[in-house]
């Protein structure tokens, strides 16, 4: 970006998705390993079971990592795999997993950014009540300072949770991910506490053991609102739909979560919408979870646009017919990427980086061996040339992952959808760089 001379680019993978390896060497179960094998829950009956076996093929993947050219990866630690039971006793073949993923990583001078937490919950500690238990914030510093205690001398950046939203409403509401257990709000809230709760205790138990540590969180942006004209009054408009929640899509909005974790609070509008179920913050907690991060993330895929009826009335998501979509029918709205950056930076003046941003695409193997995916080469250069227009206008980002380097388990999709700049063959966990490999490559080197 033009005026941030030491702009990292990287890309982004979670360990469920990619490692594989669900049973050896002493792993746990994680509630993904539990949740892939009730019947009907994963298209076509996938799971994570081997994935791009990435377990044992990472040097191989690090190599590839080196030859793209980016200067930082980021990669979530699975809980179960290095405390398998959650809690208690550490497994010292998972620690050496990513131990040896560390040092590979530094071999070719690429930072790592280690997400803690990206979905895979110890199923032993759900079957203790999970985020609902009040032991659960101590549970997650205690695993917090295993990670700390054995890459903190190697390891200098941290993100606590990724995508909060995501895995509480579709984990505990929707239940289309894991564990699919149905909670009503006041339960759901009183998690959300919980997960507040472990953030920040979290963030103070890394600054203890690394102080020359960054921190952050990656919340994704569940309400991109972009004005269709950039007329001043819907430009506000949209800044006062993102900073702002409703009772329909309250556990998916980016305002509940970053006045959560970003300012120890529950959003002004909770008390209204929520009455007695909303939970107490002792003035204490709410200095604890509150405490300033050194950075944010933002996953940002999609955004809502905001226009004008006829009759002058706010109108959202009213796209023209036949609008462009993503390979999972998201609509590509790239000025959704300016808007959300510029709002979240006028709001909270906190260096951002954007933790995942990519495209899912129906994506084959050519005649002529090749992945050409022309399609996430527009989605990404529309993207990123509006996050250069939110730099230009004052908006501090130090940096862009793409998600994702490999394609991967997609969630309750299975493999049906491909978000990587690397294509994986399933049958035979043979890599092929795409088109987008190569056009991120050239981006990162000019």
């Amino acid at each position: 970006m033009d005026r941030k001379k030491d702009f990292i680019w990287g890309t982004a993978t979670s360990s469920y998705q990619i490692e594989g390896a669900a049973f050896e060497d002493g792993k746990g179960l994680s509630v993904w390993d539990v949740f892939v094998k009730e019947k009907g829950r994963i298209f076509e009956g996938h799971t994570g079971e081997v994935a791009c076996d990435h377990y044992h093929r990472m040097k191989e993947d690090v190599a590839l990592l080196a030859e793209l050219g980016v200067g930082a990866y980021r990669f979530s630690v699975s809980w179960p795999r290095i405390i398998p039971y959650g809690n208690g006793n550490v497994n010292e073949k998972g620690l050496r997993f990513y131990s040896d993923l560390v040092d590979e990583l530094l071999k070719y001078h690429i930072t790592p950014y280690v997400t803690l937490f990206h979905w895979d919950y110890p199923n032993e500690l759900e079957m203790q009540g999970g985020w609902l238990n009040p032991e659960s914030p101590e549970w997650f510093v205690s695993y917090t300072e295993v990670v700390a205690k054995t890459f903190g001398n190697r390891v200098k950046n941290y993100i606590t949770f990724n995508e909060p939203q995501i895995f509480t409403w579709l984990g505990y509401d929707k239940c289309t991910h894991a564990p699919g257990i149905k909670y009503p709000a006041g339960r759901i809230l009183s998690m959300c506490r919980n997960i507040a709760l472990a953030h920040g205790k979290s963030v103070v138990k890394l600054r203890e053991l690394v102080p020359d540590c960054r921190v952050g969180y990656a919340p994704t942006c569940g309400n991109a609102y972009w004005p269709v004209e950039e007329t001043d009054f819907l430009a506000a408009k949209a800044g006062e739909l993102q900073n702002s929640i409703r009772a329909d899509d309250w556990l998916f909005s980016s305002a509940f979560w970053n006045e959560l974790f970003l300012k120890g609070r529950f959003h002004e509008q909770c008390r209204g919408l929520f009455g007695s179920d909303l939970p107490q913050l002792t003035e204490q907690e709410q200095r604890l979870i509150g405490q300033p991060l050194d950075f944010c993330g933002m996953n940002l895929y999609q955004g809502t646009s905001v226009s004008l009826s006829e009759t002058g009335e706010i109108v959202l998501g009213k796209l023209p017919a036949g609008h462009g979509k993503t390979g999972m029918g998201w609509p590509i709205t790239p000025k959704a990427m300016y808007w959300a950056v510029k709002n979240f930076y006028n709001t909270y003046h906190l260096p951002l980086f954007i933790t995942e941003n990519g495209m899912s695409a129906l994506d084959v193997i050519s005649l002529d061996g090749g992945v050409h995916d022309p399609g996430r080469i527009d989605y990404l250069a529309r993207h990123l040339s509006e996050l250069k227009r939110a730099v230009l206008d004052g908006a501090e980002v130090e940096g862009y992952f793409l998600w994702s380097f490999l394609d991967n388990f997609e969630w309750e999709k299975g493999y049906d959808d491909r978000f990587g700049i690397v294509y994986v063959d399933y049958e035979t966990q043979r890599r092929i760089p795409k088109d987008s490999f190569y056009w991120y490559q050239n981006i990162i080197k000019s």
